[in-house]
């Protein structure tokens, strides 16, 4: 009976580990995963660890790994069928009823490991013969160590057409199917490699299944790397170079680092780095996302610095993006321009690159800067294309409290992209005056006076910007200090933000030390009724009110946020209601903090009256006794 990796793989992901491994060892949950003492070895301090996202167990003591088929094979002594069928009836799946031609699939991916196998040999041992003293030399230049040419195993393909031909025992339509040899209509078949540095492609049990070769001769036509074709052994979108080796190395170091080559996977090793993976010749896959997320949460992608990496990135992250999920998503490191992990390591050592691995950028961060990079932003229309391109990424995640999360953040990226603050600006009086004589207040124009007259009576049906507006025009030195929040605001709300643009518009005109509030030409509106600002009451402390007039000019700028994401979640009962539900009662509660504030704002400047009353009646009563 023969059994695809593909099925198998989805009867281990199907497959929930604890629960198998906690029918005979006791389990402690520790984070995320399981521990407990190793079943594999006498201990007194638990090492095992089981963790079901990435589906295998680990001890740190004795080394023993496995998945869920691996446990009922060592642990329970189990013959691999029977594992695979015990599992298979608890996960609701059927295993694969007996099909000659999957046996004769099985046996003929087990002779081409025979081929793959003698090739690999037989590369090598050119390597150390006579005909391979450039591929030597080359190998020398470019720093490799002789642990890291055994352990990767560096072989050597002779230019002659016919040389892997004459020098394997076996048929010609296995070479041609193991990708070997390449078979054209009307001409003899061919070495597929010649001429060429030889690296072995191993499955994730260090089976060779396909070759990599780099071309030595400048002078020679053909690709400067050159990889096998997909075969019965060798599918290049569901593996990862090197993942066999930088697998074990990951559970240590909690990382993986994801490089475009296999070369600069060998340079990363090469320094020490030994938990490097790349994919072969193509973008990374869905297939592979997952592989890598059944290491480590969070991948880290360093591709090249030219254009041409930063394109696979980003060819990474559209893939990725539909896929996202809590707790998972990838890491990019940005190369410097024109240099890949090889030039670091050779230019500026393994600190410099570990430096760089230690301080990647987050995915939401490397797609807000492509895009604004991405072409130039000097007209709305351009602007307007920037948000079209966030927002089609957006779409693009199917996780909901994901999605509204990246959408929310891009936006008020954007936001502050497309309508900057106003520089700030040194207020200072327009003349200069002489002895006691003061300036007289600055006149408004009648439009922004209208505005601001209109926001303050009532038109706005909104005491606290209402307030506001009226605390700016009392205290005209804090209008530089709130200048940036306000014209935030004022690009955010339809109602007050045009007083808000017309009282910054004029702010030229007001003298930031003016003790005295700035007069309307037909004079300020009354203050909103049963106001709570105490930057509005004449007898409050200049600080006092400057630190209130703060307070509330903060309140002003956060309301429409939170206002807009509550809208929001509502909006998305229909389609994910759980997820609404819950983001709607975490903005509820912010919501209520906002109150709050509001609230302990009136509490102080009720205490505030109220010391004032107190003190009044004391010094009204007549001074004596009876």
């Amino acid at each position: 009976m023969a059994l695809s990796p593909q099925w198998l793989d989805e009867l281990r992901m199907r497959t929930t580990l604890s629960a198998v491994i906690g029918r005979s060892v006791r389990l402690t949950k520790a984070g995320r995963e399981f521990k407990a003492c190793c079943p594999f070895h006498n201990e007194k301090t638990p090492s095992f660890y089981v963790n079901d996202e990435k589906g295998f167990y680990h001890c740190f003591g004795c080394e023993a790994h496995g998945d869920a088929i691996r446990w009922l094979t060592d642990q329970r002594g189990m013959p691999f069928m029977d594992a695979v069928k015990e599992l298979a009836a608890e996960a609701g799946m059927e295993v694969p009823a007996p099909d000659p031609r999957s046996a004769e699939r099985a046996e003929k991916r087990a002779s081409l490991h025979d081929v793959t196998s003698a090739a690999q040999q037989w590369y090598v041992d050119k390597l150390a013969s006579s005909e391979g003293a450039e591929a030597r030399v080359y190998l020398k230049n470019r720093g490799f160590s002789e642990k890291v040419v055994r352990e990767f195993g560096f072989g050597f393909a002779p230019s002659d057409r016919q040389a892997l031909k004459n020098a394997l025992p076996f048929d010609e339509p296995m070479l041609i199917e193991a990708g070997m040899r390449i078979e054209v209509e009307g001409k003899d078949p061919y070495d597929r490699f010649r001429g060429r540095l030889m690296l072995p492609i191993q499955d994730t049990r260090g089976r060779v299944i396909a070759f990599g070769g780099r071309i030595l001769d400048a002078d020679m036509h053909g690709p400067k790397y050159l990889n096998s074709p997909d075969t019965p052994l060798f599918d290049k979108g569901r593996t990862l170079y090197n993942l066999h080796r930088a697998a074990p190395a990951a559970r240590q170091t909690g990382r993986i680092v994801v490089v475009e080559g296999y070369m600069d996977a060998i340079a990363l090793a090469n320094a020490g780095i030994a938990e490097a993976v790349a994919p072969l010749g193509t973008a990374l896959t869905d297939y592979q996302i997952e592989l890598l997320w059944r290491q480590v949460e969070r991948p880290i992608l360093c591709f090249d610095g030219d254009n041409a990496g930063q394109r696979a990135a980003m060819r990474a992250i559209g893939r990725v993006l539909p896929m996202l999920r809590p707790g998972h998503s990838l890491a990019i490191v940005r190369m410097p321009a024109g240099k890949d992990p090889d030039d670091i390591l050779r230019e500026r050592g393994t600190a410099a690159m570990e430096e760089l691995l230690a301080n990647p950028g987050n995915l939401l961060d490397t797609l807000w800067a492509f895009e604004r990079d991405a072409m130039p932003l000097n007209s709305p229309e351009e602007k307007a294309g920037l948000k079209e391109r966030l927002l089609q990424h957006v779409d693009a995640i199917q996780h909901p409290d994901i999605k509204a999360l990246y959408k929310r953040e891009l936006l008020e990226r954007f936001s502050s992209f497309a309508f900057p603050p106003r520089p700030p600006r040194e207020f200072k009086p327009r003349g200069q005056w002489q002895g006691n004589f003061k300036p007289p207040p600055p006149r408004l124009s009648p439009e922004t006076a209208a505005r601001l007259k209109h926001a303050m009576s009532g038109g706005s049906r909104d005491t606290l910007s209402s307030a506001v507006i009226h605390g700016l025009l009392r205290h005209p030195g804090e209008i530089a200090r709130h200048e940036a929040a306000l014209s935030r605001f004022a690009a955010r709300d339809r109602n007050v933000g045009p007083a808000i643009d017309s009282l910054l518009a004029a702010a030229e005109m007001l003298d930031s030390h003016a003790q005295s509030p700035i007069s309307l030409p037909e004079g300020l509106p009354a203050p909103p009724a049963n106001t709570r600002f105490a930057f509005l009451d004449k007898g409050t402390d200049p600080v006092n009110a400057r630190e209130d007039l703060a307070e509330a000019v903060s309140l002003l700028v956060e309301r429409p946020a939170l206002e807009a994401a509550l809208a929001e979640a509502t909006a998305r009962f229909e389609t994910d209601p759980e997820g609404a539900f819950a983001e709607q009662q975490r903005l509820l509660k912010r919501k209520l903090e906002f109150e709050a504030r509001l609230g302990h704002m009136a509490s102080r400047r009720a205490a505030s009256s109220a010391t004032k009353d107190r003190d009044s009646a004391q010094d009204a009563e007549p001074a004596g006794g009876a």
